[in-house]
């Protein structure tokens, strides 16, 4: 996750209510490789039919893991303090004991987030939402406009319901943030969606870099150009700076956001270097997260579905996460291709691995999403 606004205007909105504050020169350490975030996708059954879904849900999918199951594996996040519980699917409203799980958590003393299509979020589900205390509700909108939204989505009338969810949610007085996926296909929306952003009263946006897990496989032409690119970035910049403490901006899947950031701001290579290591420390799959899917597989994160660490029907998360492979803290010694020559891999890690693994064919090898090789910053 790189966040945009605290790098631009050392301002956030969200991030700061769960995090606490924290800037380039002093890091955030809410999450640590022993005690990650967690997002735990609870089933996958899913009312969408979305064309890149990591996890392939759908309206026939099952919940995984029993509610007894389910109950033990919060047991265990409560004993290691997780910073973060984000549960999410699939669409997890459509866990029948959704509710009773997430009280139980509540009860345990986790920090909850709520990872939703928000279609299904009525006033009465919003209004006990905030009774339990979920401290952030993310909402996937991937356009501002209807037609596309709904297209993306599989589901006609998708559009109107998030947006009524939406809604329910702000009244509710719960933190609401947008989620948007980042495709060749609306990437020149992003002035359009930052309006609908305001008018809409949310107070975050997370620009999702579109990954090669899932479904998204089949999506691999809908990858936008370095020009592309460099327009968003530099629109992302300039909002950030005008949003400042209304609008929190980050982006997720492209660490990469962040070199060129530094890039574009630091004032001389000392600064340079702050901003440089504060990407670095902006977290990555298995570094400061993980994923654990409905069966019970664990994952580096929910994006990197083709390694799996463990599965907590076998073995204690703890023993799990103690277990974290060297290549996923410490990627930057494996890369080959361009990202092994690259002077930022430190930092950057190498982008995202999915992309790597399923469009690159290799593991080790080159994001094909990251175009800092083909601009001049």
């Amino acid at each position: 996750m790189i966040p945009i606004s605290v790098l631009v205007s050392n301002s956030g909105t969200v991030s700061f209510t769960i995090k606490g504050e924290y800037n380039p020169k002093n890091p955030s350490k809410f999450s640590q490789v022993f005690r990650p975030v967690v997002t735990w996708n609870m089933t996958y059954k899913c009312n969408l039919k979305c064309l890149h879904c990591y996890i392939s849900a759908s309206p026939q999918g099952d919940d995984g893991l029993t509610k007894d199951e389910a109950i033990n594996l919060v047991d265990q996040m409560a004993e290691i303090k997780i910073p973060l519980l984000i549960m999410s699917g699939g669409e997890p409203l459509m866990r029948r004991d959704f509710f009773e799980i997430a009280k139980y958590a509540s009860k345990r003393g986790l920090k909850l987030a709520l990872s939703t299509n928000g279609t299904l979020i009525s006033k009465k589900v919003a209004e006990e939402l905030k009774e339990i205390g979920f401290l952030y509700i993310g909402i996937s909108l991937d356009s501002p406009y209807p037609e596309f939204h709904d297209k993306f989505r599989g589901v006609e009338g998708a559009f109107d319901l998030t947006v009524k969810g939406i809604k329910n949610a702000i009244e509710a007085g719960l933190n609401v943030g947008l989620r948007f996926t980042i495709t060749s296909r609306n990437i020149d929306q992003i002035d359009d969606y930052i309006l609908l952003a305001l008018n809409l009263g949310v107070k975050r946006i997370t620009f999702y870099h579109i990954s090669a897990s899932g479904r998204g496989k089949e999506l691999k032409d809908w990858m936008y150009t370095p020009e592309q690119y460099r327009k968003l970035m530099d629109k992302l910049i300039e909002y950030a700076k005008e949003l400042k403490g209304k609008i929190e901006i980050e982006t997720t899947l492209a660490p990469f956001d962040g070199i060129y950031i530094a890039k574009i701001l630091a004032k001389d290579e000392k600064e340079l270097e702050d901003y440089l290591k504060f990407v670095e420390n902006s977290g990555g799959c298995g570094r400061k997260m993980i994923s654990i899917y409905p069966n019970g597989d664990v994952y580096p994160c929910q994006f990197i579905d083709f390694y799996k660490l463990g599965n907590v029907r076998e073995k204690p998360l703890k023993e799990i996460i103690q277990n974290i492979p060297d290549f996923f803290v410490n990627t930057d010694k494996y890369l080959t291709g361009k990202c092994a020559t690259c002077e930022y891999k430190t930092y950057c890690k190498g982008g995202d691995r999915a992309r790597a693994y399923y469009w690159s064919g290799n593991i080790y090898g080159d994001d094909p999403l990251c175009p800092l090789k083909m601009l001049r910053i």
